[in-house]
């Protein structure tokens, strides 16, 4: 089967928009926004075209809106110099992809033993996360919103069961970001590709195994077909927040009016795209067990303190870096102990006791 006529008509059927390519608007002024996930892609794909065309609502004629899909106009990686450089004037992707620029940026998507999407969104709003982005983002020209987060993605999936930290060893995984780099410091080696190109190294085997997002966004990948053993919740990204990034002169040029429509665009699909996947999830995952034989399984504690080691090791040079990395690092860290400690003791305990109590594993 042709992948790219699957994964459009496996979006269409989960309930996408189909949008013309690649305009969405006519007048007003200019923006053209590139992505990193290719047309019509379940979940991430998806919301990113739903994202564009309530720009072009909202906007109503302000902005003259187009869209193109990974590959379309420039690659997934090289979505953000074509906004850097002022080519286009937005993207819509993963910050992490820009670690290799500086790795402060894995912090406003995903870092190993991080925030969920609510500690998230409560340290980017009111906890200074939102200035430390603008700093960073900043500094290549870049202003950026939080555009759709993922929830807490699953462990990944692998060929083989995982049962113990050794079992990393030697093996060949696609994982980007800080997570990446805490599975190397435990002997694996970690790639960073684009979401199109992960099915067909997965079963060609040129990687072993592979993290996407969860059951809703992973039963329309089938990675299934060459991977039969699917971990729970993974340390690597507890809410993998989404960007739209904008070339920044292009925004600070913007009326008041026309930047609040991004804005409120921007925090309508955070809302929205984790709100999917929470409704979602649990329904895809019956699918992904019961349709296609896949295994669910859980980290050992070994694994996850071999994780919380070599995470610490990450960390550690992550704030070397720079003293931007640093300043980020404790900002992060200070609200997540915050945030954690209340969550634990209320949040936590009610669902831990209502999960008891009514049953549910």
């Amino acid at each position: 089967m042709d992948r790219r006529k699957f994964l459009k008509g496996a979006a269409i059927g989960a309930g996408a928009t189909a949008l013309a390519a690649p305009a969405l608007a006519q007048g007003g002024k200019q923006l053209t926004i590139v992505s990193t996930w290719p047309r019509d892609f379940p979940g991430l794909g998806v919301s990113a075209q739903r994202l564009a065309a309530r720009i072009g609502e909202l906007g109503d004629g302000a902005f003259n809106v187009e869209y193109f899909a990974a590959g379309e106009r420039v690659g997934a990686f090289d979505s953000f110099d074509e906004v850097a450089s002022g080519n286009s004037q937005a993207y819509i992707g993963a910050d992490y992809y820009w670690a290799g620029k500086h790795p402060g940026f894995a912090y406003f998507t995903a870092v190993p033993f991080g925030m969920n999407v609510v500690e998230r969104n409560a340290w980017i709003t009111y906890g200074g996360g939102q200035e430390l982005w603008d700093e960073i983002s900043g500094e290549y020209g870049i202003k950026s919103f939080q555009a759709g987060p993922t929830g807490t993605q699953a462990g990944g999936w692998f060929n083989k069961e995982m049962e113990s930290a050794d079992d990393f060893k030697g093996l060949k995984m696609r994982m980007p970001g800080l997570g990446g780099q805490v599975l190397s410091k435990m002997g694996a080696s970690t790639v960073s590709l684009p979401g199109g190109q992960i099915y067909e190294n997965l079963v060609s085997g040129a990687i072993d195994a592979t993290e996407w997002v969860g059951p809703y966004n992973d039963y329309f990948m089938k990675f299934y077909e060459a991977a039969k053993y699917y971990y729970t919740g993974g340390m690597h990204e507890p809410s993998a927040s989404i960007a739209f990034g904008m070339n920044k002169e292009w925004f600070d040029g913007l009326t008041a009016h026309e930047q609040l429509i991004l804005e409120v665009a921007c925090n309508e699909e955070q809302g929205r795209a984790h709100q999917e996947s929470v409704a979602k999830n649990g329904e895809y995952l019956d699918k992904l067990v019961n349709e296609h034989g896949v295994q669910v399984r859980s980290f050992s504690e070994d694994i996850w303190d071999a994780f919380g080691e070599a995470s610490a090791e990450v960390f550690a040079e992550t704030r070397e870096h720079s003293a931007l990395a640093a300043k980020i690092d404790d900002s992060f860290q200070a609200a997540l102990r915050n945030y954690g400690t209340y969550l634990s003791n209320f949040d936590g305990q009610f669902v831990n006791q209502r999960n008891r109590v009514l049953g549910i594993s």
